[in-house]
């Protein structure tokens, strides 16, 4: 494809222009990761093998927002078939969870799940999602594409800014809500003379390091079916969790279709439930109902935060496992889904749902070869280290992505054994006429399908390069019906759509604006990357 924008046009203040590759590209949250990445392409390896070295270099570098207990998700092009594939590597609630056994426990819940503890740890997918993506499509072995990650783990890295901040938030947290036997072993691996690492200080994990051999050695078999696996069993019975071996042995991830909308020319690409990336596609057939102006017309924003309101009511109703409920979600996706609730966006703010849930902690990552494959990619712990528990002497962090199932069986999204709950980290792909422009992704829980809506329009709509769809303002709508913006936010706008009866607050926090990647091809092979100003973000390239 020809780009219709100009990279050296920054329509926003911005440090950062578009980066530009001949043969590979990958983008992170973390330098180091995406450094990893480009080793395994410099080292014969494609852009799956990038990323699940980079992907597995996040669990040392950036341990606040996933690990080896994580889930993922990807959408993967693969230039030799010539399709789209999408992996779902989430992992089920355990078979022996369900209300009752949450309920029986004697906890004041108010009948929702808790966020901390073994109660919400569900299977973790990521690291057989890495074996699976490897053992596919992957010309490397996963041992091989675990090798600097083990390196960061044993040799150690030093920490960036945005980490240790994000580190010394969760100690803060843990101090105070932390406290039993169980949770012992987090203090163990992730804090220092009790403390949590200022930036610029070198951290040594060396038990991840020997998990993560592990784990290569037996191509992830290790995590699911050995020693790993029983220390896991051990530590859940220990401590009267749900999770055992059974739940472990009995995982794969699954291979599935992306899910797909047209928008003015492109088809915006997500995986389908569990995930939540239905409800940016939801958005986007409202929106196409509309002609945009640009993203400082308050009508424009003003009709992207009512769409995104209405995609977030009816998902809320619906969304779950699709294997446990007989709603067919493709109904959303259909024309007349669109025009019917576009229908309903007039002039002013209206309430469709308050349900907005927690935020979280979570990873994005693309990349990019000189074959022509691309991948979107994202892992997560759910709310920054998850649930609390580590595995000890091993470094697992167990996620606690269980958080968000309801407790009351008549809801969609209610706990049952062997259940995948609603899903909120999402990958995102652009295509054109049957060809892969690109993977994006915005991470941080909630902010996904919002950051996606925005991005995606920003880049088709508005002709912005990669870099600058990421850079531009933002918006989230929160779960006490305010519409929080950032500080670079036009505070005119920011008046106009109060007028409208939005209620706006400006929030100083740009981390909470969640946290992207952008790669699209053009059409002579080369490669347009963006990355986030928000964080420690960083394109390696050749």
């Amino acid at each position: 494809m020809t780009p219709d924008f100009n990279p050296l046009t920054q329509k926003y203040r911005s440090e950062r222009f578009p980066i530009y590759a001949a043969r590979g590209m990958v983008c992170c949250s973390s330098p180091m990761a995406s450094a990893a990445g480009l080793e395994a392409l410099r080292r014969g390896g494609n852009a799956v093998d990038a990323i699940v070295s980079a992907a597995s270099a996040l669990t040392v570098v950036e341990p606040t927002d996933n690990g080896l207990g994580a889930d993922a998700f990807a959408i993967l092009w693969s230039e030799k078939d010539q399709k789209l594939y999408g992996l779902n590597a989430s992992g089920p609630s355990p078979m022996l969870a369900s209300p009752e056994a949450v309920l029986s426990r004697g906890l004041d819940l108010q009948g929702k799940m808790p966020p901390l503890g073994w109660t919400p740890v569900m299977v973790p997918g990521a690291v057989k999602g890495w074996a699976a993506l490897t053992g596919r499509f992957g010309k490397r072995t996963l041992r091989e594409n675990l090798s600097e990650a083990v390196h960061y783990a044993r040799e150690g890295y030093a920490v960036s800014p945005n980490i240790a901040n994000n580190w010394q938030n969760a100690l803060s947290q843990y101090r105070n809500l932390l406290k039993g036997e169980e949770f012992r072993a987090w203090f163990n691996t992730f804090t220092f003379d009790g403390e949590a690492p200022e930036f610029g200080d070198l951290v040594k994990l060396p038990h991840h390091a020997d998990t993560l051999e592990k784990i290569g050695e037996t191509d992830s078999d290790a995590l699911y079916f050995g020693e790993l696996a029983d220390r896991i069993d051990a530590e859940s019975r220990k401590h009267g969790g749900f999770l055992r071996k059974s739940d472990l042995e009995a995982y794969e991830p699954e291979w599935v279709e992306p899910i797909r909308i047209g928008y003015r020319g492109f088809e915006v690409c997500e995986i389908p439930p569990n995930g939540q990336g239905i409800v940016a596609l939801m958005a986007l057939n409202i929106l196409k109902e509309f002609v945009p102006v640009s993203p400082e017309d308050p009508v424009t924003r003003h009709r992207q935060i009512e769409a995104l309101k209405i995609a977030f009511a009816d998902a809320f109703a619906t969304v779950t496992d699709p294997r446990f409920t007989s709603f067919d979600f493709h109904d959303f996706l259909r024309p007349a889904y669109g025009f019917r609730r576009a229908q309903e966006i007039s002039g002013r703010a209206q309430i469709y749902t308050h349900k907005i849930p927690p935020k979280s902690g979570t990873v994005y990552l693309s990349a990019a070869d000189s074959e022509g494959n691309m991948i979107s990619y994202i892992q997560s712990n759910y709310m920054g280290f998850g649930s609390g528990i580590v595995i000890p002497g091993t470094g697992i962090a167990l996620q606690n992505r269980g958080a968000d199932f309801s407790l009351n069986p008549a809801d969609a999204n209610v706990l049952t054994p062997g259940k995948r709950c609603y899903h909120t980290i999402i990958p995102a792909f652009l295509m054109k006429a049957g060809k892969p422009v690109g993977p994006f992704g915005v991470m941080g829980g909630y902010m996904q399908p919002q950051g996606h809506v925005q991005v995606a329009m920003n880049y088709i709509d508005f002709h912005m390069n990669p870099q600058q769809a990421l850079d531009a303002p933002r918006f989230q709508w929160m779960r006490d019906g305010s519409v929080t913006v950032e500080s670079r936010f036009d505070p005119d706008l920011a008046r106009t759509l109060a007028g409208m009866g939005h209620d706006i607050c400006f929030d100083p926090n740009t981390g909470s604006f969640g946290r992207g990647q952008m790669i699209v091809r053009l059409d002579n092979g080369v490669l347009v990357g963006g990355t986030e100003s928000r964080t420690d973000s960083n394109i390696a390239c050749f």
